[in-house]
């Protein structure tokens, strides 16, 4: 009872019960409202500070993707043309283009030519990739194939068998690379970090006229994911 008459007032001694009732409601609100002003600009520092930690893992993101580029661009321009082969500068994708130097159809054996240029290509990617692997949280070794398969097919049995037929071809890259002995003394960092994934025909290359380029969409690429992804949900969820 005594902490009610506090809060309401008691009596009549300087004004009447309504008035005091009043007064000590009003105080209380204005006291609830400090109190949910400091909250308010609490989390609003808080908003502040975790925008612009992400904004820092955004330039540094973009730094890094620029300085990958630019270091795969300066060991292998010269190689590109030879090899039928481009860099992405926004995915960071290697990708092999030219089908016949691949793969034989249907198989997931690799031709010697391929053979040969990953002999080449691989121990120089790999110092390229330990100089970031700080930044880095994957390489994937990435097989797309065309949507075709044997005549009479349906689209659902070509799109699973080109499954199988990808996946088997990036694993079978990867066990060449794995083998190496150039890169011998890295196979634990190549097994902890590089993947071998098939899409099949779900990321076909369309020509000019947005049609499927059968030639262009049997590819293979070793694309780089740095790990920005990761570090932005740590902030996200407070670590």
């Amino acid at each position: 009872m005594s902490r009610l008459r506090s809060v309401f007032g008691k009596g009549h001694s300087a004004g009447t019960g309504d008035e005091h009732h009043w007064l000590s409601v009003s105080d209380l609100m204005a006291g609830l409202m400090m109190v949910f002003l400091f909250i308010s600009i609490a989390l609003m520092r808080n908003a502040l500070l975790e925008r612009d930690r992400i904004k820092e893992v955004a330039v540094a993101y973009q730094e890094n993707q620029v300085a990958i580029y630019d270091a795969l661009m300066d060991e292998f321009e010269k190689d590109l043309d030879r090899w039928q082969a481009s860099v992405d500068d926004d995915t960071l994708a290697f990708t092999f283009q030219s089908p016949e130097v691949l793969f034989a159809t249907g198989s997931e054996s690799l031709r010697p030519r391929f053979q040969q240029i990953l002999v080449d290509f691989f121990p120089r990617y790999l110092d390229i990739l330990l100089d970031f692997s700080d930044s880095i949280n994957e390489v994937r070794i990435e097989g797309h194939t065309s949507s075709r398969w044997a005549p009479g097919s349906t689209d659902e049995e070509a799109y699973f068998n080109n499954m199988e037929l990808s996946q088997g071809r990036t694993r079978s890259v990867l066990g060449y690379l794995y083998d190496l002995p150039e890169v011998s003394t890295h196979q634990e960092w190549i097994k902890a970090n590089i993947a071998a994934v098939g899409f099949s025909s779900s990321r076909v290359v369309l020509d000019e006229e947005g049609q499927e380029d059968p030639e262009r969409s049997r590819r293979v690429s070793f694309r780089v994911i740095t790990n920005a992804e990761t570090q932005i949900r740590q902030i996200l969820d407070g670590n």
